[in-house]
């Protein structure tokens, strides 16, 4: 039998593009690995992404044209599956989903392959409902009309769990959150991280780090207080919502940074002696780049850091610690002052998830399911 041929018209479909994050550097690949793919988002600001995405052919739904969508697109969340549906992606052979809120029930022509790339099923209406509409972080309008919308939004997220023909998780901890949500089986092909491209650092200037977004969930005030506790030098680069709160708990060994850039943030990683990682996420990008860097991380054993930190008798890049609280974690920094670590070995390690690879993975896995589906034998 004559095997299939790649896809010839390629559609990667993503929510928005209005910032340069994890899911948009890993379009970003995906524009490497289809540099004649077209890219279609609910809404685009231009110049807030990589120029490599923003060269390729960029199409926008009629949320882009709604009143304020620019600074309060989320506001518009109960319109998103609609909008999402309105993408015409007539005549293209392979559609790439790149989902966390409503790419995955875009309509695709029937004999087209969908694949869906998933960093998580819609965390505001599953996993974090209470974290995003809680009184501090929406208005009351905001949560009556969630109140209002909630159900509604679940009952098309599950009908459209159904539309890709195969999921692929960012962890094995997205991977049991499809399952659990949209009964669905995936594969696990993890984020792209630079790894390659970050030096190995021996310097110590007896800081320890935290690189996040400053909102509860992340739970950089564990790091704040067990630090001051130990009076360990903290620094802490990010800025966010929670800053002020975290500023008054934090004793004079802590320091906060605000946002800064990658050569600053690099700079950081190259001059602390650990990484702290205290709250649980889909995935993890901070602590992938620290361990390219030769630094370890203690991380709260939940979530992906399960998957990207060792912390075992064969091998170890950092410590987990098991009760999400300040005592734990000042117990935990404390293990990590007393062991020694190999730079090289966490380095190695972590090369294990970085962007080449990445774009290989995805290009071999997505091929595969291209030639099963048009009929052929897929490639061991």
């Amino acid at each position: 039998m004559k095997t299939p041929s790649s896809p010839r018209r390629v559609a990667i479909v993503h929510e928005w593009f209005t910032s340069m994050r994890g899911g948009e550097k890993c379009v970003e690949a995906l524009c490497e690995v289809y540099p004649d793919a077209t890219l279609f988002v609910l809404l685009h600001t231009k110049g807030t992404v990589s120029p490599i995405i923003e060269r390729m052919p960029i199409r926008t739904s009629w949320v882009s044209k709604l009143p304020f969508a620019r600074e309060r697109y989320r506001h518009y969340l109960p319109l998103f599956p609609k909008a999402v549906q309105a993408h015409d992606l007539s005549g293209f052979d392979l559609v790439i989903s790149s989902h966390h809120c409503v790419a995955k029930g875009v309509r695709v022509p029937a004999d087209a392959l969908h694949i869906c790339y998933c960093y998580t099923p819609m965390r505001y209406i599953w996993t974090q409902y209470e974290d995003y509409f809680d009184p501090e972080r929406s208005g009351l309008l905001t949560r009556i009309g969630m109140r209002l919308f909630v159900n509604r939004l679940r009952a098309w997220d599950l009908a459209t769990a159904s539309t890709p023909h195969k999921y692929i998780a960012i962890s094995r901890n997205i991977r049991d959150r499809i399952r659990t949500i949209y009964n669905r089986a995936s594969d696990v092909i993890y984020p792209p991280v630079e790894t390659a491209a970050l030096p190995v650092s021996r310097q110590n200037d007896g800081f320890a780090l935290v690189v996040s977004a400053l909102v509860p969930y992340k739970r950089v005030d564990l790091a704040v207080e067990a630090c001051t506790r130990l009076g360990r030098q903290l620094v802490v680069i990010g800025d966010g919502p929670d800053l002020g709160r975290l500023q008054r708990l934090g004793g004079p060994t802590v320091r906060f940074l605000g946002w800064q850039n990658d050569a600053v943030v690099r700079d950081h990683f190259a001059r602390c002696s650990c990484v702290l990682f205290p709250g649980e996420e889909d995935f993890g990008i901070v602590p992938v780049e620290a361990m390219a860097c030769g630094k370890p991380v203690v991380a709260y054993a939940r979530g992906g850091a399960l998957e990207t930190v060792l912390d075992g008798p064969d091998r170890r890049t950092g410590v987990l610690f098991e009760a999400q609280t300040s005592e734990a974690l000042a117990a935990a920094i404390q293990r990590c002052d007393a062991q020694r670590f190999d730079p090289d070995d966490l380095h190695a390690w972590a090369l294990e998830f970085d962007r080449e690879l990445y774009k290989k993975r995805m290009a071999d896995y997505i091929q595969n399911a291209w030639v099963e589906f048009r009929g052929g034998s897929p490639q061991p």
